[in-house]
């Protein structure tokens, strides 16, 4: 299935239903007084986090959304049932932006959405973060239902016995959405095109991304888990090769260097032998100036050097050129030296990996601690 990160769709939740203008008649019951009911509210929409869902595909295909209309109030004070609310699965990590915004009733779509020409009523155009889903099951009002509207019943007073007004439902919210998925991973894989990512995933994972001797051989992020041992495991994405001039737009690492935001963690792949002839040191410099560049806090974020390949140097070699990269870029970080094709490296590289994001993990929770007995 194609990867889809982001989607624009049409969500409008159900108007209030009217209430009703009705008056008691009943045999040998004069003057039988107002009975019109009130109406329902209109449903509501919903966006509910599913872990089961990894890309926003769907979204091509359906990209209106509508909860269920209030019903009218009734004679005899019956009460319009409330429409129901309209559910919208999405993948854990997706933010949910506000593009624009209208009041009003059938008739016309928010700008930004597919048949928004012609739209009647006041429209806001907004970039606003409504929510960010990050848990399995989190959900996120999008556009609240309509208010019903009141029945006769309601005006009765002592100095108005036979009221014949009543009160319309007010129309639901209607509103173009953007989603945006970013992928929750603990670690990020970046590097230039054919450093050996999708290897490295493929060795260390059950996932299985397209492996070629091509470059961009990735067109989207691939997710895998990888379980150390029982009850020990993480999630590691794959991310498409970055190149230079990538914050700008060149390559395909642009649209998803955003995925990188939400990694704790993340390994920076080199080819120690090129087949290009290319300076592995450049390289990781290229690789880190588009960090910088897309983001100064992604510039900042922990990295680890992964000195990938090693088994197409001779033996006698691998050390001497493996330290020649260390000192020439100056690397004050951890390094690890692996064949992920061989698998030479990659169990100390996992572990490495589980213990630091184990130890986060512990941290994080005695912060928790912490802050509830405060509070």
């Amino acid at each position: 299935m194609k990867f889809v990160d982001e989607a624009t769709i049409d969500v409008r939740a159900g108007d209030g239903g009217n209430g009703a203008v009705s008056f008691r008649r009943e045999k040998y019951i004069p003057l039988g007084g107002p009975d019109g009911g009130d109406g329902g509210d209109g449903g509501s929409v919903w966006m509910v986090a599913d872990s089961g869902l990894n890309t926003l595909a769907d979204f091509r295909f359906e990209r209106r959304f509508k909860a269920q209309r209030g019903e009218n109030g009734r004679g005899r004070n019956c009460t319009g049932k409330a429409g129901e609310d309209c559910i919208i699965k999405v993948p854990v990590g997706t933010l949910v932006y506000k593009v624009s915004d209208t009041r009003q009733g059938e008739g016309g779509s928010p700008r930004g959405c597919p048949g928004a020409e012609g739209a009647l009523g006041r429209e806001e155009d907004t970039e606003e973060l409504m929510g960010d889903l990050v848990e399995d099951g989190q959900r996120l009002l999008v556009a609240r239902g309509g208010f019903h509207g009141l029945g006769n019943l309601r005006y009765k007073s002592s100095t108005n016995r036979a009221p014949r007004e009543s009160k319309p439902g007010t129309p639901g919210e209607h509103r173009a959405l953007r989603l945006e998925l970013k992928l929750l991973a603990d670690i990020g894989l970046l590097g230039k095109p054919n450093a050996g990512k999708s290897t490295l995933i493929r060795s260390i994972s059950s996932a299985k991304p397209k492996v070629a001797d091509y470059p961009f051989t990735t067109l989207y992020p691939n997710l895998g888990v990888v379980r150390v041992e029982a009850h020990r495991s993480f999630v590691v994405a794959d991310i498409p090769g970055l190149i230079e001039g990538a914050a700008e737009g060149a390559g395909l690492g642009v649209q998803f260097l955003k995925h990188l935001s939400r990694t704790g963690l993340l390994l920076h792949l080199v080819d120690v032998a090129p087949l290009d002839g290319s300076d592995p040191v450049e390289d990781v410099k290229t690789i880190a100036h588009e960090l910088e560049k897309f983001s100064a806090e992604l510039g900042e974020r922990e990295r680890w050097l992964v000195l990938n390949k090693i088994d197409m140097v001779p033996d006698d070699e691998r050390e001497v050129l493996c330290r020649d990269i260390v000192e020439r870029l100056d690397w004050q970080g951890p390094v690890f030296q692996i064949s992920a094709l061989a698998k030479l490296g990659t169990r100390e590289l996992v572990f490495a990996i589980m213990d630091v994001i184990e130890a986060r993990r512990q941290a994080a929770k005695e912060d928790a601690e912490t802050v509830e007995p405060d509070e």
